[in-house]
């Protein structure tokens, strides 16, 4: 008679599975009368259950690319940074594959940090194109945050190296491009495209403002990423603006 595994060994035969071996792994196991096994089971459909809900999730979230895909590429596109005292803003342009699957795309304000760095790297793997576009403290006191936030737009979608037949906008529409526009209300949390462009520029803006964090360390760029925290606007205060503070943007606090 074969002998029983250990259920410690089943527990780490759960913990290793992959995503797409919980099927099997419940099959394997649901003869298995232990009551710890029995647990494990139950554990595995929980984890099943709620894979098939994200699953669902992530597919109604490109109903926007499938009405749109008979067009050509579609490009989702969404900005970060438009209202730290500091830094840049940085805008994403993502073209995702058809039918694109990968899990746990949302707006990049739902996400946690570690969510999105591994999201980021999926992303970029994974994309037909990705593109990212920047306008500087200085651009944006020169021509205005919005208008800023136009140019880094149009520099993401000139950085893409397929051509998209359609943009799907976060609730703008971008002056002077010649593409075909969709302007999504919260687009960042209706469109896995939109989404994913967040997420990259997101992640872009972060990594940028802990390395200016490592020459001025005194604002705290870390952690506040050039936001305007009490921390931050006490230190601009003591220290005086950094050459990435915005000019525009602290006069209030510099006056105050």
């Amino acid at each position: 008679m074969e002998k029983e595994k250990a259920v410690g060994l089943i527990q780490e035969e759960l913990q290793a599975a992959a995503d797409e071996l919980l099927p099997a792994f419940i099959a394997a196991y649901e003869p298995d009368e232990r009551a710890g096994v029995k647990r494990l089971v139950e554990k595995a459909r929980t984890r099943f259950a709620k894979l098939q809900k994200e699953r669902e999730r992530i597919y109604a979230l490109g109903a926007f690319e499938r009405e749109y895909a008979h067009l050509g590429c579609v490009c989702g596109i969404d900005e970060v940074g438009r209202g730290p005292l500091a830094g840049p803003v940085v805008a994403g342009a993502v073209i995702l594959p058809r039918d694109c699957g990968i899990l746990y795309i949302n707006d990049s304000k739902k996400l946690s940090e570690k969510k999105r760095e591994e999201l980021y790297e999926v992303i970029l793997r994974e994309a037909v194109a990705v593109g990212i576009g920047m306008a500087g403290p200085a651009r944006i006191d020169e021509i205005n945050i919005l208008q800023a936030t136009y140019e880094a737009m149009r520099e993401a979608i000139g950085k893409l190296s397929a051509k998209p037949a359609v943009l799907l906008n976060d609730a703008v529409t971008i002056p002077g491009v010649e593409i075909r526009q969709v302007p999504i209300i919260k687009g960042d949390a209706k469109s896995i495209s939109i989404g994913a462009a967040s997420i990259v520029a997101k992640v872009t803006r972060d990594r940028l403002m802990v390395e200016y964090d490592k020459l001025m360390p005194e604002y705290g760029f870390a952690s506040n990423k050039g936001y305007g925290s009490k921390e931050h606007i006490e230190a601009l205060k003591k220290y005086g603006p950094s050459p990435i503070h915005r000019a525009s943007f602290i006069k209030n606090f510099l006056n105050g």
